[in-house]
């Protein structure tokens, strides 16, 4: 681990000034927040799994930032025992201790997802000695599949980042946006535009990307309208705002593209699709605040599910990079959707975290097993 120190008091100076993005990390909740009382109900569509012993063509990553078993449970509450999750029959467990700690933080797991090999917290795409390590959608991007990535937050935040660049520090975010334009990848949707246009070195990354043949968008509004080619979606300076806050559909819609947009290539793709707030409710301690944005996962799954369900030649995976609050059920009403929690702390947790499965493949993901096996076993997979 040899000048891991070194750098990060090095980075920690250079990059003091960008982690105010993440003020969520000390956000608390007020007593009040400790119950949801969800009105906003949606019906589920259950679907025929195909064969689980076939070879899947495209595959399909869900990664709810900081989602355990109780976030699912609450949310499965407050939508009246119904979620999009009851189309899976397979399902497993994955431990998530980083490289360097019990618990986690959102770098090392997601660049344990994206690698299959652990790191020090707040490393993205790179080993203990800050070595570049080739990531599971630059390998199936190799293999001549089309690859994407789509986020709730900035699309440099730690999890997508880590799908995409490497960078010895999570926090690095202008060196994070420029390793995209270091890459093939076909389509990312998220936050971060500031990241791309109001850079010290006095970039202009959107021009740069529009130069290697991009279609910008800005606005979600605007994401029906593209059907081919490849795409930048930035569709908000920093993160997207809640789903209380008035986000809408994006996480949806953002799927939708994605598939539509990928779904062109021959042969095949692979998408990572995450729903970064979920961590950032658990953080707040926040019961609506987790129960929206899970709720607000399920339902893009739920657009995953029905063009999986017609392809047959797709994998769909949704897990976690951790759990984060401590999360415990205490109260709730089927019949009404009212749920209530308390918490551990406002941090992550060393506590497993579910890994469903649907489509070709899926029966590969039950058991108990490392995050560092899911790029393996994905690989394995389109290998066969």
């Amino acid at each position: 681990m040899r000048n891991i120190f070194l750098s990060f008091f090095t980075i920690l100076l250079m990059s003091s000034c960008l982690i105010a993005q993440d003020s969520y990390l000390n956000a608390k909740a007020e007593d009040s927040l400790k119950v949801y009382q969800n009105n906003d109900f949606y019906e589920v569509q259950y679907f025929e799994e195909p064969d689980t012993k076939q070879k899947p063509k495209n595959v399909i990553v869900f990664i709810g930032d900081g989602m355990g078993v109780s976030h699912v449970f609450a949310s499965l509450t407050a939508n009246k025992g119904e979620l999009y999750l009851k189309n899976f029959k397979h399902i497993g467990f994955q431990t998530t201790a980083s490289a360097t700690n019990y618990i986690t933080d959102s770098a090392a797991a997601g660049t344990a997802l994206s690698t299959g090999t652990k790191t020090y917290d707040a490393a993205v795409g790179v080993n203990t000695d800050t070595i570049a390590l080739e990531n599971i959608r630059v390998k199936l991007e190799e293999k001549g599949l089309a690859t994407g990535v789509v986020s709730t937050s900035a699309i440099t935040h730690a999890t997508p980042a880590a799908f995409v660049a490497h960078q010895p520090y999570r926090y690095m975010y202008e060196a994070i946006a420029a390793d995209f334009l270091k890459t093939n990848i076909d389509l990312f949707i998220g936050g971060g535009y500031d990241h791309f246009t109001k850079r010290e070195d006095g970039r202009n990354l959107v021009d740069e990307l529009k130069d290697k043949g991009y279609q910008i968008v800005t606005k979600t509004k605007d994401l029906d309208k593209v059907k081919s080619g490849k795409l930048a979606a930035l569709v908000a300076n920093e993160h997207t705002p809640t789903v209380l806050d008035g986000r809408g559909n994006m996480l949806e819609t953002a799927t939708e593209t994605a598939i539509r947009v990928l779904s062109n290539d021959n042969d095949g793709f692979f998408v990572m699709i995450e729903a970064s707030q979920i961590d950032w409710g658990g953080h707040a301690n926040s019961t609506p605040y987790i129960v929206s944005e899970t709720l607000d996962l399920d339902k893009a799954v739920g657009k995953a599910l029905a063009f999986a369900a017609q392809n047959k030649e797709t994998l769909i995976i949704v897990t976690a990079d951790h759990e984060t609050g401590g999360m415990a059920v205490t109260g709730g009403n089927l019949q009404t959707g009212k749920v209530e929690a308390q918490y551990v702390w406002g941090n992550h947790t060393a506590l497993m975290v579910p890994v469903f499965a649907f489509g070709p493949g899926a029966d590969k993901f039950t058991g108990i097993y490392d995050n560092t096996d899911i790029p393996k076993k994905i690989l394995e997979l389109i290998e066969q």
